[in-house]
């Protein structure tokens, strides 16, 4: 091993995309949904006030992973789901305060996000997870992340409710995306960094209406569990992932 491809791996501050990876995402982002709802709805708090408190939490949480001399999977799975509780209280406020709707708030987040990834590519040559080993990266890589779970929420709100699929349908329907996705991966020669984005953000869609299906009222085809006890619950899983499961940093290209 060359000190070069050492050193790229000891500054790789993002996990190895492993099936791990893919299970905490999909945790993460429903607990973003149940959070994010817990703070907004339970709390009586609002969407504007949940969004400033979760802006400033991954405000932190993003200095934090910067700074970070290496990958640690607290820090990293904190931000993750900084962005994806403030996701929640964010896609709410531009579907419902702003009066946009689902189909509105969807489209003017999709272009956000496609905006992000733009910038991105044409300042850094690549919006590859392979390639965030510096700072500059790092603060695309998190921009874009955020706007993909607020994308996530926003799609996941409009095809469970607009759409008339329920929250059953709606996490069948991004289930086989996701599927669809994975084959691709597979099976394919379509580009790895594509497929990653999209299973990226097809997995917040995913949490999204798997949270609001865990508390939202039996009448709405809800659990109706607590929203503090599904938020409780899936930390705990997330938890115990991440001590029994440990992941690696990923490799760097160089």
């Amino acid at each position: 091993m060359t000190l070069r491809h050492t050193t790229a791996e000891t500054f790789s501050k993002v996990p190895e995309v492993t099936l791990i990876f893919w299970i905490l995402k999909i945790a993460a982002t429903t607990l973003g949904e149940t959070a994010g709802d817990a703070v907004s709805m339970s709390m009586n708090l609002g969407y504007l006030v949940g969004t400033a408190i979760f802006a400033s939490l991954f405000l932190v949480a993003v200095i934090a992973q910067i700074k970070a001399k290496a990958f640690h999977p607290f820090i990293y799975w904190t931000t993750i789901i900084a962005t994806t509780t403030v996701g929640t209280t964010l896609a709410d406020f531009a579907d419902r305060s702003l009066g946009i709707g689902y189909a509105g708030g969807t489209t003017l987040l999709f272009a956000l996000l496609m905006a992000s990834l733009f910038v991105w590519h044409r300042t850094m040559g690549s919006v590859s997870v392979d390639t965030v080993n510096t700072p500059k990266a790092e603060m695309f890589y998190w921009v874009t992340i955020m706007f993909s779970q607020t994308l996530g929420t926003a799609l996941g709100d409009w095809t469970a409710g607009t759409a008339g699929l329920g929250y059953t349908g709606g996490a069948v329907v991004f289930s086989i995306l996701l599927a669809a996705v994975a084959f691709a991966y597979y099976r394919t020669a379509i580009s790895r960094t594509i497929l990653f984005w999209a299973a990226f953000i097809l997995t917040r869609p995913l949490g999204a209406v798997v949270g609001d299906f865990l508390d939202k009222p039996l009448a709405s085809g809800g659990l109706a569990l607590s929203r503090y006890t599904a938020s409780a619950a899936l930390m705990v899983f997330i938890v115990i992932c991440m001590v029994l499961l440990p992941q690696k940093a990923a490799k760097s290209a160089h």
